[in-house]
C-alpha cells in the first residue's frame, strides 16, 4: 500500500463522536481490537469488529458504504490498518479516533466494561425506574421445595438453557414470553418467575410481562443462574423443556396486549409502501430483522429480513445494529414478538418500526440469512455468566459491575434512553 493512501485517512475527536450521538446523527464507532480487549473498556455505543474480521463482517454489519465510521484502538496500531481496509472495501467516510482510547479518557468521557454494555445498562435503568419485582435464589429454591404453584421461564437462548438451567425451568426466549406466558400459566394465581444467566434478560423479560398486563404475580430471579450458583444451589444440565404452541385465541390476546405496549413506547407501524420508501432512502442505514426463533425463520421468512431472536436483538443491539442512529424494522408472523422487541428498541433510543403486513401475499424465502460465520475462540472475552466453570469471584465482580451501571449512564450523559 502506498504511503499517500495510508496518509489520507482523516481523524475525528472524542468531541465529534459525542456531538453525533447527542444530535442523533448516524455513526458507527468501531473498536478494532479483539473482544477480550474491547471488554476491558470502550465508549458506551462502540461496537467491536476485530481487524482480522473486517473483510467478513463489515459489509454485513455496516451495510451503507457512506456511513460515518470512526475506528479506534488503544495505541496498538490497529485502527489505521482497519481504516485503510475499510476504504478498500468501498467505505467512503472512514476516520480514526484521534489519540485513541487515551484521548477519550483525557476528554473526561466514560469507558464501559464487558460486552453488550449499553443494553445491560439499560436493563439496570429499567429496574431502577420501574422497581421490577425480583426474588432471591434462596426464595425461589424454597418455592420449588414446597411445590408451590410457580412456573420458571428461562428467557435466554435455547442453547444457553440447555447447557444449564434452574430446576423445573422451561425455555421461553425473551420475545416469546408475552406470546406464550398465558398458555404456560393460564391460572392467574400461578406465580411466574423469569430467569437469565445474570440480570438483564430476566429484568427485561419480567418487565415485558408486567407491561403487557399479565395478571399473574411476576418476578425476576435476582441475579439469574449466577445468583443461584453463588447461593450454593445446584443447576440442571441438558434440559429440553420448551413452551407449548399457542392457539389462535391466545395469539390474538397476546398481540393486542403487545401492540398496546409498542404504542405506549412510540413504535411506528408500517406497510409495504413505507418499507420500500425506507429502502429507497440512501441517506439512512436500514436494518431489517425477523425476530422469531431460528427454526421458524429458516422455515420461511420475508425476503431481505435477517434473523435475530427478539430477546437477543435487545440484548446484543450493538452487534446486530452497530450504526447508532440507523432505522430498524422488525417483523414476525403473529405480531407479539415484533411488538415487544420494538417497544424495547424504542426505549433504547432507536428509530424502530414494526412491519405489519399479510405474509400470505409474499414468495417466502427459506434457510439461514447468510450471516458471517461465528468468530471462534480467538480473542474472545470469557463471559462470567456462560458455561458451568466460572469462578465465584468473577461472577460476583460481574454483578457488582452491573449494579453500578445506572450511575455510569448518568455520568456519561449520551444514552437517550427512556422507560415507559
Amino acid at each position: 500500500m502506498s504511503t499517500d493512501i495510508l496518509d489520507r485517512v482523516q481523524t475525528s475527536t472524542p468531541q465529534d463522536i459525542r456531538h453525533a450521538l447527542l444530535v442523533g446523527s448516524e455513526i458507527a464507532v468501531i473498536d478494532v481490537r479483539e473482544e477480550h480487549d474491547f471488554a476491558q473498556g470502550h465508549p458506551l455505543f462502540a461496537a467491536q469488529i476485530p481487524l482480522r474480521r473486517i473483510d467478513e463482517e463489515a459489509r454485513w454489519r455496516i451495510p451503507r458504504l457512506d456511513t460515518p465510521i470512526i475506528v479506534y484502538d488503544d495505541g496498538e496500531g490497529l485502527a489505521h490498518k482497519a481504516a485503510v481496509r475499510l476504504e478498500a472495501l468501498g467505505y467512503s467516510n472512514v476516520r480514526e479516533l484521534e489519540g485513541g482510547l487515551a484521548a477519550w479518557l483525557h476528554a473526561g468521557y466514560e469507558l464501559f466494561e464487558d460486552v453488550n454494555s449499553y443494553s445491560k445498562a439499560f436493563g439496570e435503568l429499567v429496574e431502577h425506574r420501574r422497581y421490577t419485582p425480583s426474588l432471591a435464589a434462596e426464595e425461589v429454591q424454597a418455592l420449588i421445595r414446597e411445590k408451590a404453584d410457580i412456573k420458571i421461564l428461562d428467557a435466554r437462548r435455547y442453547d444457553e438453557y440447555n447447557t444449564m438451567s434452574i430446576p423445573t425451568g422451561t425455555s421461553v426466549p425473551g420475545a416469546e414470553l408475552v406470546l406464550r406466558a398465558r398458555t404456560i400459566a393460564p391460572d392467574p394465581d400461578t406465580t411466574i418467575i423469569v430467569n437469565c444467566a445474570g440480570r438483564t434478560r430476566s429484568i427485561i423479560g419480567t418487565q415485558s410481562l408486567v407491561n403487557s398486563g399479565i395478571p399473574n404475580k411476576i418476578f425476576a430471579l435476582r441475579n439469574g443462574t449466577i445468583g443461584w450458583t453463588l447461593a450454593g444451589q445446584e443447576l440442571e444440565n441438558g434440559q429440553t423443556r420448551v413452551a407449548p404452541e399457542v392457539d389462535d385465541l391466545a395469539a390474538i390476546e397476546a398481540r393486542d396486549h403487545a401492540r398496546d405496549v409498542a404504542y405506549r413506547a412510540g413504535v411506528k407501524r408500517i406497510g409495504w409502501d413505507e418499507l420500500e420508501a425506507f429502502k429507497a432512502d440512501t441517506a439512512r442505514t436500514l436494518y431489517l430483522y425477523d425476530v422469531r426463533q431460528p427454526r421458524d425463520y429458516e422455515s420461511g421468512h420475508l425476503p431481505g429480513f435477517r434473523n435475530a431472536q427478539g430477546g437477543q436483538l435487545v440484548q446484543e443491539t450493538d452487534h446486530n445494529a452497530p450504526v447508532r442512529g440507523a432505522r430498524i424494522v422488525v417483523t414476525d408472523t403473529l405480531g407479539p414478538r415484533a411488538d415487544m422487541t420494538a417497544s424495547w428498541l424504542a426505549q433504547l433510543g432507536w428509530d424502530v418500526s414494526v412491519l405489519d403486513v399479510d405474509w400470505s401475499t409474499v414468495t417466502l424465502e427459506k434457510g439461514p440469512d447468510g450471516a458471517p460465520s461465528p468468530r471462534g475462540p480467538e480473542g474472545r472475552y470469557k463471559r462470567p455468566y456462560e458455561g458451568t466453570d466460572n469462578k465465584a469471584a468473577a461472577m460476583q465482580a460481574y454483578l457488582d459491575w452491573e449494579y453500578g451501571l445506572v450511575a455510569q449512564l448518568e455520568r456519561d450523559g449520551t444514552h437517550g434512553f427512556y422507560v415507559i
